[in-house]
């Protein structure tokens, strides 16, 4: 039997027009800037002892201009920690590029769902270690285009066609707690990861150092955290030490 992968703590840094962000339930009108230095934010990381940083570019997601945010992942890149990173990426070439600029895991939201060839490309050319997919749910209803259209496919479809297609990990995003700090959706992630196989990683709702010992006692595969340590609710440091 293959070895479970450890716990994983994936900070995150979510981008838009190269300035340190974050949205209350994906709305784009629900915005906090947090920062403009993604460099030294991610330094800080790494300080805290983080392995790994989960970088999203927003500006791609809702279709805005990402110059400045490919920028940015570069200074990210060079702290010289493992960057999974995602938003806007639609086809070959935004699937590639990041990953030849050193990004350890790329992960397709709406183009998995839209486009499956997407998927099967990317997976056959790169491995299943450096694609996954990232689903945001709505009360059970996978959302697309930066969480602001609603699809007819529930997560658990969703999650098995990704298994079916050879990925691996992904990411579940629930939409209503993502950036309100309400507590994760540990339910919703264990039964994805039970009815699938996935590596499940958490994101959304993470208000507390109890939220991350919960996700890690549940069995998932990690735990993205966002405004929570922008916020102070809660120490980085801290949290890597409880759950390593």
């Amino acid at each position: 039997m293959t070895p479970e992968p450890p716990f994983t703590i994936f900070p995150a840094i979510d981008l838009r027009n190269g300035k340190i962000v974050r949205l209350a339930q994906g709305d784009p009108e629900r915005q906090t800037t947090y920062g403009d230095d993604p460099r030294a934010q991610a330094e800080q990381f790494k300080a805290a002892g983080a392995e790994w940083i989960h970088v999203i570019n927003l500006s791609g997601a809702f279709g805005e201009e990402a110059s400045a945010n490919m920028k940015a992942l570069e200074t990210v890149l060079r702290v010289g920690l493992k960057v999974e990173f995602g938003g806007g990426i639609r086809d070959e070439e935004t699937v590639r590029i990041p990953l030849e600029m050193g990004v350890e895991r790329v992960f397709l939201g709406t183009a998995a769902i839209q486009n499956p060839a997407l998927v099967d490309w990317a997976v056959a050319r790169y491995g299943a270690a450096r694609i996954a997919a990232d689903i945001g749910a709505r009360d059970g209803q996978v959302m697309i285009r930066g969480w602001q259209e609603s699809t007819p496919l529930s997560m658990l479809e969703a999650g098995k066609r990704f298994r079916a297609q050879g990925l691996a990990w992904c990411v579940l995003t629930d939409v209503r707690r993502d950036g309100v700090g309400s507590g994760v959706s540990v339910e919703a992630a264990v039964e994805l990861q039970t009815a699938t196989g996935l590596q499940v990683v958490a994101s959304g709702g993470v208000s507390s150092l109890e939220d991350v010992i919960r996700v890690k006692n549940a069995g998932l595969a990690g735990v993205i955290i966002g405004r929570a340590l922008y916020e102070g609710k809660l120490s980085l440091r801290e949290a890597l030490l409880e759950t390593a």
